[in-house]
């Protein structure tokens, strides 16, 4: 049995591939339970879940957001980002609604205002800097959520940069702008009152948005989940392409011991196609309360 329960489409978020071609992968794949997470984004849930259902592919609806987040007893309070993903909720509900389309209006304007702080490196080096149009341009690509992926895809297509990554290492880190402050009692609320859960999501990614930005300890990263944010979660995400064998063991010892659900995926975003590449046990659909046969 295969299940993926973080995935990203290019529909609604920074991923590679249209929703359709997704679920044609993961018929293919034989996966059998399945939840696609764009950032800050659940338009795309309803048609995703009638054409999962159509394959023949268990559906969970999904989202990941971007919370903002510290600890003072770790880099001096200072703020860092984890994710959290949102599970099982109604894609219906207003309050949900209301914010999501506030985080995605945010990102129109962080993205400009990116782009004004890459002139400012542009006007350093020498280049035409970026205006209206180049901006204009950039958001006509953008299927989902505005982010900095899809500044950088048109960087490359300028010959700006060679990769992708190339445009997050010279300019986009640098450049940065914070998203809407979206807290983590804010996000478990939002997704809870609409019927989900809330899971923390790959927390002791090493080049992420994770615990492991506040320590690499994994018993520290533990205490921190048990002392500032066990009373908002439902969950976390063990199995991901960037906990090894060591981290995914110890957070399933730490969700069985706080009465947590354990998820995991593939975190795809089609390049290359990783979906359903993740072991993940059978147990976790039952988590969900999915309880047939998926075999």
């Amino acid at each position: 049995m295969r299940i993926d329960l973080h995935v990203h489409s290019k529909d609604c978020s920074d991923g590679r591939l249209p929703v359709e071609s997704i679920l044609d992968i993961a018929s293919r794949k034989r996966i059998k339970l399945l939840s696609i997470t764009d950032h800050d984004s659940i338009e795309c849930q309803e048609s995703i879940e009638a054409l999962a259902l159509s394959k023949g592919i268990k559906y969970i609806t999904g989202v990941e957001l971007n919370i903002t987040f510290s600890d003072s007893a770790y880099r001096e309070g200072k703020l860092i980002s984890l994710d959290a993903l949102g599970y099982g909720y109604d894609y219906g509900n207003e309050a949900l609604l209301t914010k999501i389309k506030a985080l995605k209006s945010h990102r129109r304007k962080r993205a400009e205002l990116i782009l004004e702080r890459i002139n400012e490196r542009f006007t350093k080096e020498g280049r035409a800097l970026f205006t209206e149009s180049d901006l204009a341009a950039i958001e006509a690509t953008v299927d989902g959520a505005f982010g900095r992926p899809h500044i950088a895809n048109y960087m490359v297509g300028k010959g700006i940069v060679s990769s992708r990554q190339e445009a997050f290492d010279r300019y986009l880190v640098e450049c940065d702008v914070p998203k809407l402050p979206l807290s983590l009692e804010e996000a478990s609320a939002l997704i809870r009152d609409a019927g989900g859960r809330l899971v923390l999501a790959h927390p002791n990614d090493p080049n992420g948005t994770s615990l492991a930005a506040i320590s690499s300890s994994l018993k520290d990263q533990h205490e921190v989940i048990k002392r500032r944010m066990l009373p908002f979660l439902d969950g976390v995400e063990c199995w991901h392409p960037r906990h090894n064998r060591a981290a995914t063991a110890s957070y399933l010892a730490f969700t069985a011991e706080q009465g947590l659900i354990a998820t995991g995926g593939s975190d795809c975003h089609q390049q290359p196609v990783i979906l359903g590449t993740i072991d993940i046990p059978s147990y976790v659909a039952a988590q969900f309360g999915i309880t047939e046969e998926l075999n």
